[in-house]
């Protein structure tokens, strides 16, 4: 029986979502709030770095990866560490979160390097909205990555929408809709107060989204998914190809399914994304600590994972944006 990485909860972390850069080529208003400068290269975790804590992760049960940013295909020469972690016994299943903008020329090579699948970024179709939510007009670029995803195989592609009251709410049935026209995989996702934004929270929460679509385009069936360890809850339309799925960290807690932890771009392991606990495995990387000693470090991070979150409480993190934390 492989070996399991367990919380004091009982809960199994086999899940690491991977920061590879807090740089990206967009500005979203709901996630590069902080104005803390970008991370030097030199404290930026190498290749070899972020390698080797997956490899001793994957020994302790962790088996699936997903790599996020910032943005993840502005790191140079992304597929190396795609191909590394590939090779690496026990990890079965390399994701990555991305915008789309530089899929069009990556996504063959990114599947080639060993990458299973997608999820994408995008909140709205209108091209100055989009210039307005992200910060420049790449809508295009965005929409044709995404063909290019599906072309390269990189299934099952999801399209991850944040719905923001006021800004983007009255495209939620646009969204929808592309699941039944074109197969998309759309999961809402409710915004998460992880900084002090200056634009206000402006949530609208998944039972809003959720009512909107079953008034206007018909009945939600439950369904599943096989490929993913996420928390979304997935329904399909009648006759529908694709899936709608709901994200509700906020309104619709699924802390007690935890089974993740999160590696910042300069090596924090952090146990919860809505805590600013973390352990510096950067330190022990470069101070020359054993793979004993890491995999310490790693078992002390998830004794630490909470029970739940208190964002009912309006106890939210203000230590790090989510460009810093990787999502």
């Amino acid at each position: 029986m492989a070996q399991q990485l367990l919380d004091k909860f009982q809960r199994n972390i086999e899940y690491m979502r991977i920061s590879v850069t807090d740089n990206c080529n967009l500005r979203c208003v709901y996630c590069n709030t902080s104005t803390k400068q970008h991370l030097n290269h030199v404290d930026v975790l190498s290749y070899e770095e972020i390698a080797r804590v997956v490899r001793i992760a994957a020994h302790m049960g962790v088996h699936s990866i997903r790599l996020t940013g910032g943005e993840p295909t502005v790191r140079p020469h992304i597929e190396k560490l795609i191909e590394m972690l590939r090779s690496i016994e026990g990890i079965n299943d390399i994701s990555m979160t991305t915008n789309a903008i530089r899929l069009t020329e990556m996504a063959q090579s990114l599947k080639k390097a060993g990458l299973n699948r997608v999820n994408i970024s995008l909140d709205t179709f209108k091209a100055e909205r989009y210039t307005q939510m992200c910060g420049f007009n790449r809508i295009t670029d965005v929409l044709q990555g995404i063909e290019a995803a599906k072309q390269a195989g990189l299934n099952p592609l999801k399209i991850n929408t944040v719905v923001l009251r006021g800004v983007n709410d009255d495209e939620v049935l646009d969204f929808a809709r592309k699941s039944f026209t074109d197969g998309w995989n759309v999961r809402y996702i409710e915004e998460m107060p992880l900084v002090d934004n200056p634009n206000g929270h402006k949530m609208v929460s998944i039972c809003e989204i959720r009512e909107s679509i079953e008034n206007n385009l018909g009945y939600l069936e439950p369904c599943y998914t096989s490929k993913g360890c996420g928390p979304a809850k997935y329904f399909r339309l009648s006759g529908s190809r694709g899936s709608i799925g709901f994200i509700g960290p906020v309104t619709d807690c699924f802390c007690e399914k935890c089974n993740r932890f999160r590696l910042t771009a300069d090596g924090k392991l952090r146990p919860c994304l809505l805590y600013d606990d973390e352990v510096d495995l950067r330190q022990a990387l470069r101070g020359g600590a054993s793979d004993v000693e890491l995999e310490s470090l790693i078992q002390q991070t998830a004794i630490m994972k909470h029970e739940k979150h208190q964002l009912a409480d309006n106890i939210a993190p203000h230590g790090r944006s989510m460009r810093q934390i990787g999502g």
